[in-house]
């Protein structure tokens, strides 16, 4: 939670800074092209298979590292789904949209890694996956443009959409699971505390760089 969150919103920070009224209405490169659609698609593929390695890094060895590896290909599988069916519902025609394909599709990774070690369950970890999927779809569709035309933030990759809010559902995530017991030791208040510092210090740092 704190490596997406802050990351995301540290960059977002940079990019508001950095912005120039030409880019109003974009960029002529922004947009994607096929061999690039197709490369990163490789890259969603490989992220996806070794994503659970990620999230049970840091976990304890044994028990708590197995936990970790199966919550996060739940939370995945879950949000492959969500993406999928939200990317056909919001496109014209029900078309599938590449970039909700290459992006949304992980996010169940990102905001399952907070609580992946706790004892949340299958069906717990599956609904932070579906969750994390549709939020992640949505906002592609329809926050970025937002960003880009209100706030003046030119967010060309995405990071909000795949680890700033997947990251933030994933510090309410830990919070929730912290205070129902899920971890000994586990704290809710210092899950808290953790995400608002993580944001409110990743946005200063961004905007005075």
């Amino acid at each position: 939670m704190i490596i997406h969150a802050f990351g995301a919103y540290f960059g977002l920070a940079v990019a508001r800074v950095l912005y120039r009224p030409a880019l109003k209405n974009g960029h002529e490169n922004e947009g994607s092209v096929y061999h690039s659609d197709l490369f990163a698609m490789i890259g969603t593929i490989f992220l996806w298979m070794f994503w659970p390695s990620f999230n049970s890094a840091i976990a304890d060895r044994g028990e708590l590292q197995q936990r970790a590896i199966i919550n996060t290909y739940f939370s995945l599988a879950a949000s492959v789904l969500t993406a999928y069916a939200f990317s056909s519902l919001v496109e014209h025609k029900g078309k599938l949209d590449m970039v909700h394909i290459q992006n949304a599709t992980l996010a169940g990774g990102v905001a399952v890694g907070t609580c992946a070690d706790m004892n949340i369950n299958p069906f717990g970890a599956m609904i932070i996956g579906f969750t994390a999927g549709i939020i992640s779809t949505i906002g592609f569709k329809f926050l970025t443009p937002i960003l880009a035309s209100k706030l003046k933030i030119q967010d060309t990759c995405g990071v909000h959409n795949l680890h700033g809010l997947p990251g933030i559902l994933g510090g309410l995530a830990g919070i929730i699971a912290a205070a129902m017991g899920a971890k000994e030791n586990a704290s809710a208040a210092m899950q808290g505390a953790a995400l608002a510092s993580s944001i409110g210090i990743a946005v200063t740092g961004g905007l005075i760089t």
